[in-house]
């Protein structure tokens, strides 16, 4: 990746500044079992509400856990692309090592390697309305570096707890029971990325990650000192950068919850940015429900005077929908959310008819 291809660069309006806007005031929350239960549950609405992302301190993952999946990873990427490509995904099995992404149709300034973590995890085969098939996704994990599984597998049950405390707070938070949303992640779609943003030569042009919002419901991202994650400001559409706190983990609220809570949390709009010189690494912990799930605004949250603002749609062939760009440059959008607003009268069989037509 030592060479700027076209097909990195961003349009003109979506590269990043020169300039960059350090975030100020980031709800950071302690998750110390000595912060009384009530405090949290308010702090994570305020944050949820008003910013769509925030940082956990004290939060019960062991540092070293982490560092020993940092080293692993690197260990993996410094190996040669012949060596990678060995565990390399594809539309028939997308777990494993990647590195032609597109994000928003421009391919990403990254490479990647995708592990479940239930195995196997069971997805729609199919994008296919009519299509009720069933797959198996299994991890395929490389010969090199041998200790990368087992500090991924010791990895992912500490941030599954943090995971599954931190649904809880935001149930709480909704004034829902506690467990509310836990029968969703009984057969959860769940997966870890571990990502890699070489140096780029044109860091004013290209990006690691374009503009997104996370399509699931939760997503834990351990970032590390480098940094380049840049968050999209609610008040005034500013790209905000978010310095990396040591040993803290980021949480940004995923379109599902968006639509659980009926438009009361939003998904933060985000992108990452490269570096000219260092290398970046990151974890993000997709926490998605099970394949079968309906996504639909939570009947608690409805009545008459704020009725549900969504259709409701399945979450696997969500999924299917969305994971084909990964493989297939769209000449379209790909699904979204706002595609299923019962305000907007574009009907979803419309999109992914367009996008079953892709031109490649």
């Amino acid at each position: 990746m030592g060479q700027v291809d076209p097909t990195f660069i961003q349009e003109l309006e979506h590269r990043p500044k020169p300039v960059v806007i350090e975030a100020q005031g980031i709800p950071q929350i302690d998750l110390s079992p000595s912060v009384p239960i009530q405090e949290l549950v308010d702090q994570i609405h305020d944050a949820c509400k008003n910013w769509g992302f925030f940082q956990v301190i004290n939060h019960g993952v062991p540092i070293e856990s982490r560092e020993k999946v940092q080293k692993a990873a690197k260990r993996f990427f410094d190996q040669t692309t012949e060596e990678k490509r060995k565990v390399k995904r594809d539309e028939a099995n997308p777990l494993g090592y990647y590195d032609t992404e597109h994000t928003k149709n421009v391919r990403d300034w990254k490479e990647v390697f995708d592990f479940v973590v239930e195995v196997p995890t069971l997805m729609s085969a199919s994008y296919e309305a009519d299509d009720d098939e069933i797959t198996e996704y299994r991890n395929q994990w490389p010969h090199h570096p041998s200790e990368l599984r087992e500090a991924c597998e010791e990895y992912v049950k500490d941030v599954q707890k943090l995971s599954n405390k931190l649904l809880e707070l935001i149930s709480l938070s909704l004034n829902l029971p506690a467990k509310r949303l836990e029968p969703f992640f009984k057969d959860q779609t769940t997966f870890v990325r571990l990502n890699h943003y070489p140096p780029c030569l044109a860091p004013d042009l290209a990006l690691g990650v374009g503009r997104h919002k996370d399509a699931g419901a939760l997503t834990i991202l351990a970032q590390d000192d480098v940094g380049g994650l840049e968050v999209k400001r609610k008040t005034d559409g500013e790209w905000i950068f978010v310095k990396p706190t040591p040993n803290a983990f980021i949480i940004n609220v995923g379109d599902i919850i968006q639509v659980w809570s009926n438009d009361t949390y939003e998904s933060v709009e985000h992108r990452v940015r490269v570096n000219s010189t260092r290398e970046r690494f990151s974890i993000p912990f997709f926490a998605n429900p099970a394949h079968y799930t309906m996504v639909e605004p939570l009947p608690e949250l409805t009545n008459a005077q704020n009725p549900p603002k969504y259709k409701a749609y399945n979450w696997g062939k969500f999924f299917a929908t969305r994971k084909r760009s990964n493989f297939k440059k769209l000449d379209v959008e790909n699904i979204q959310i706002y595609h299923f607003k019962k305000s907007d009268e574009r009907k979803i069989d419309d999109v992914v008819s367009r996008i079953e037509n892709v031109v490649i």
